[in-house]
């Protein structure tokens, strides 16, 4: 299996005995327009309108539990970014931002002491922190909505973490966390009122993924790698919308593709399943994917015992999750691209079974992608190395009925 289609093929191909998945590949006035210093970038497009960047904070989102959900990953991403925890002004300039009015001031207070406790995590085993070298990714494995209404929304997610340096010998770790995101609907945006966290819920990383040496993380430094942003945008068949013909809509495009072969439903669902393939691949390529797909969701659902509704005999839920941790692009031109995607993939059984606890594991895939019919369409997602930090400091995996909470189609993340 020299190239693998999808995420789901590459949790195949690393199927145990045992059946662990490892790998499995959301009546006010218009906006003010931002100042004229404010840089404000294209990003994907969605049905004409998508999301654009204002000091490096995504913006522009959907009034719907899609945005919300991508509006709160967003700004727990660009909070968790190495400029955020490591450039004042950056971090002051992000932070008005994504403020809802009336809630900069104590935001900032809360920004710039968050950033000086992570100086320690940053440096690694190095004196001082090293802006270049710093590695500070957020993934979003799952987003809960707690509550939603035509003003506001409350959304809860599990994220995983990962920080430290490229130089030094200290590898980066990996940690997880539950963060509460509390929106407002403001300016015809969502913006942050409040957002809280305490430690989620911690996945082991898979046995057979040793640590890599401090090195191996350089291409996802800041300058060599980007922080996905997703949207909430979508068409009318619920499928990420068209993106735009640029390096950062087939970056999109690609995260949105590791994602969505990540989710339960690629399994569970063959409906599911057969519509998001005609979504996301190419035409030329969807016959023989969709055979190769549908081949991966009985092997799987097979090994783990689970039936047509996600559970197993005894009510298990499978869990299947994949996360971007950011981007960088290989190649790309107007009319092809090949994006390299870090990813957290979390798969297992929710149940009593604690040998089959859902596990982590940390791939690079490679997304290949044409502009086809008016967007991005894949022909190929391939697993490549994998990029694997230190575990959590100290930090006993959760048990495995834990997990439960954030399986189900009610709690998948928003789409970039």
């Amino acid at each position: 299996m020299a190239k693998l289609w999808g995420i789901a093929a590459g949790g195949a191909a690393v199927v145990t005995a045992a059946g662990v998945i490892v790998s499995l590949a959301t009546g006010n006035p218009p906006a003010p327009a931002p100042p004229a210093s404010a840089p404000v970038h294209s990003a994907p497009q969605a049905g004409g309108e998508g999301v654009r960047e204002v000091h490096s904070v995504p913006v522009g989102y959907p009034h719907t539990q899609a945005g919300a959900k991508a509006a709160a990953a967003n700004y727990t991403t660009v909070s968790g970014s190495s400029a955020f925890l490591t450039d004042k002004d950056a971090r002051h300039r992000a932070v008005s931002v994504m403020a809802a009015k009336g809630t900069a001031s104590t935001a900032t207070k809360k920004a710039d002491h968050a950033a000086r406790e992570a100086v320690s995590a940053l440096r690694g085993d190095n004196a001082k922190v090293s802006t270049k070298k710093a590695i500070a990714r957020t993934g979003v494995l799952s987003a809960h909505i707690l509550g939603f209404d035509a003003h506001g929304a409350m959304v809860r997610l599990w994220t995983t973490t990962v920080r430290g340096s490229a130089a030094g010998h200290a590898t980066p770790k990996v940690g997880f966390q539950s963060v509460t995101v509390t929106l407002t609907w403001e300016s015809n945006d969502w913006k942050l009122k409040a957002s809280s966290s305490t430690s989620g819920l911690v996945a082991p990383i898979d046995a057979r993924q040793a640590s890599n040496v401090t090195s191996d993380f350089s291409d996802y430094v800041p300058a060599a790698a980007e922080d996905p942003a997703l949207s909430g945008w979508a068409g009318q068949d619920g499928f990420p919308a068209p993106y735009a013909r640029s390096e950062r809509g087939a970056r999109a495009a690609a995260v949105s593709a590791t994602m969505l072969y990540g989710d339960p439903r690629f399994f569970t669902d063959e409906d599911w399943r057969h519509r998001m393939l005609t979504a996301t691949a190419a035409p030329g390529v969807l016959p023989s994917v969709t055979s190769d797909a549908d081949s991966t969701a009985r092997l799987v659902m097979e090994n783990r015992g689970v039936g047509a509704g996600g559970k197993t005999a005894d009510g298990s839920e499978l869990i299947t999750r994949t996360a971007a941790l950011a981007t960088r692009s290989i190649s790309f031109s107007d009319q092809a691209a090949s994006i390299e995607v870090w990813t957290a993939s979390v798969g297992g059984v929710a149940g009593k079974d604690e040998t089959q606890r859902p596990q982590v594991a940390f791939l690079r895939m490679t997304v290949d992608l044409v502009w086809e019919d008016g967007t991005w369409k894949t022909t190929a997602v391939t697993p490549s190395e994998p990029l694997v930090p230190s575990p959590p400091a100290m930090q006993e995996a959760d048990p495995a009925d834990s997990f439960a909470d954030v399986g189900g189609a009610s709690n998948a993340p928003a789409t970039a």
